[in-house]
This record gives C-alpha cells, sequence and structure tokens, in this order.
C-alpha cells in the first residue's frame, strides 16, 4: 500500500484519500499581484486543493551577465533578462500578502523554489510543503537541503532518466519520508504522444512506499482524468485567466471553466472506481428479480 500522509495540515494524500489537486499559477499572474490574488480565488472557486507559484532570488540564482543579457521574446517584459524575470517576480512582502490572502479564502499555498536561496524564503514563510520542478530534480545538493527542511516535498520528474529517478528517490529518501514523484513530460504544450501515462504504473512498481502522482502540460483534462483512474495521488496542471494573454506557458494552461470541469472529473471518477471485489450488488437486484422471473417463465 502506498504511504499516506498529510501533504498539508489536515489534508491526507495517498492510499484512498482523494487526489490533491495542485493549480499552478507559475508566472501567469502577469507580475501583477491582483491578478495573482485572482487567480487564486479561481482556484478556490475551481475546487483545486492548492494554488502554487513559482518563486527565485534572481541574483542568486542567476549571473549579472545572464541577467544583463537582451531578451527580445516575444513573450517578455523588458530588455534584458533581468528586467523581464524582475517584472514577474514578487518580493518577499507580496508572497506574505498571497499566503494570508489563500488562508483567508481557505486554499493551500505554495510555490516552487526555484534555487537555494528561495527554498530558504519558503521555509521561512511556512509553506506547506516544497514543489521541486523538474529543472532541479536532478540537482542533488539542492534536493538534500530541501529535504533536511523536514516539510513535505512534490517532485517533479521531466527531463529525466529513471537512473536519476531512482537516486533522487533515495537521495530524498535518507532525509524525508513524506513526499510524492510526479510523472511528468517537459514540453509546452504537450503532444499526448509524448505524455507517457504508463510510467506511473512503473513509478508505482518501483517505489511502492511513496504516492505517485502526474504533472500535466497537455491541452484539455482528459490526460489528467485517466492519470487519476490510473491512480495518481497527486495532479498539477497551470491554470490562467486567458490563453491569449503574453507568456509562454499560458497555451499550456487550463481556464476557469476547465478546471472547475477537471475538478468535477476527477471527483466523479474517484467515485466511480469504487471497489475491488466483484459481486452482486444492491442496486442490481431489480434487474436480477426481473432476469429471474424471465427464466421462471
Amino acid at each position: 500500500m502506498p504511504l499516506q500522509f498529510a501533504l498539508c495540515p489536515g489534508r491526507m494524500i495517498g492510499g484512498s484519500h482523494p487526489c490533491f489537486i495542485i493549480a499552478e499559477i507559475g508566472q501567469n499572474h502577469q507580475g501583477d499581484i491582483q491578478i495573482a490574488k485572482k487567480m487564486i480565488k479561481m482556484a478556490k472557486d475551481c475546487g483545486a486543493d492548492c494554488a502554487k507559484f513559482q518563486k527565485s532570488e534572481l541574483e542568486f540564482k542567476f549571473s549579472k551577465r545572464a541577467l544583463e543579457r537582451p531578451y527580445n521574446s516575444k513573450h517578455s517584459w523588458g530588455k534584458t533578462y533581468g528586467d523581464h524575470k524582475r517584472h514577474l517576480e514578487f518580493s518577499h512582502d507580496q508572497y506574505r500578502e498571497l499566503k494570508k490572502y489563500a488562508e483567508d479564502i481557505g486554499i493551500f499555498l505554495t510555490a516552487s523554489g526555484m534555487d537555494e536561496m528561495a527554498v530558504e524564503f519558503l521555509h521561512e514563510l511556512d509553506v506547506p510543503f516544497f514543489k521541486v520542478a523538474s529543472c532541479d530534480a536532478n540537482n542533488f545538493p539542492y534536493l538534500e537541503k530541501t529535504a533536511k527542511k523536514g516539510r513535505p516535498m512534490v517532485i517533479s520528474t521531466g527531463m529525466q532518466s529513471m537512473e536519476t529517478i531512482r537516486r533522487v528517490y533515495k537521495t530524498v529518501k535518507e532525509h524525508k519520508q513524506n513526499f510524492t514523484l510526479l510523472q511528468c513530460t517537459s514540453a509546452y504544450p504537450l503532444d499526448p504522444k509524448e505524455v507517457n501515462l504508463s510510467v506511473i504504473k512503473t513509478f508505482q512498481e518501483e517505489f511502492p512506499d511513496v504516492p505517485i502522482g502526474y504533472s500535466g502540460h497537455e491541452q484539455g483534462i482528459y490526460i489528467t482524468v485517466a492519470a487519476v483512474a490510473m491512480g495518481a495521488k497527486v495532479v498539477e496542471r497551470h491554470v490562467t485567466l486567458d490563453k491569449t494573454w503574453k507568456g509562454n506557458d499560458h497555451e499550456a494552461s487550463l481556464e476557469p471553466s476547465e478546471l472547475a470541469e477537471l475538478v468535477r472529473a476527477i471527483r466523479l471518477v474517484e467515485t466511480a472506481m469504487g471497489s475491488p471485489v466483484k459481486q452482486m450488488l444492491p442496486c442490481e437486484k431489480t434487474c436480477h428479480d426481473k432476469v429471474s422471473l424471465i427464466h421462471l417463465g
């Protein structure tokens, strides 16, 4: 039986507990804290369990040269890469404001710590769990330092080999029992042929004491619902208020109506999974009695 644990205070994952649904806001807030609050409220209204952001300490994560290079993308928010990233980065005080807002409306809030200093800040912010982005899944010093903080961890596995994931499991397990691995393919938007939901089963067999989940970048909701039917205990999907907005992630994100439908579909599938025991059910009695009468006749 997969390990069960509290990913957030009072919210268990694994076993027969409902799938934990993360609405990944990322940087789809356009650098506007009011839009960020609207997105947190949207995630709550749609039935998601958690709203998630991405936190970087830019001067620590990037070299001066990287920040000063010209950034001419159609998605750019500034002349240089640094200007672009600064526009999309909330301050520590703004994160405190967002966390309080999330608490006030009753939804969990966390962020991917995109570097070790960001993890330090998120630990101070008292997030319920750390999210490890796929780009850091093979950063073993980062994983070890994060695991030693003692909080639950959700680890995406995009761009990694099975050999690397075995090492991730071993590294984190030495310091932290409560973590989950998410099957993920890092492409935006993701072609269904590249999703490889079957890796969920591979992970379940290889790591039977860890809840397995799915982080999707495909369009639509069907594949994520299928992941839950395959036993995903955590799912993460990018969300947006408008897919046409500037930014790389919007196209592969779910708008509010899609997120709400995803949550409804997941809860319906969970109900339908039912029992593995095959037996005649009380709801079948009417049909059974009718057929029996025909046969008797």
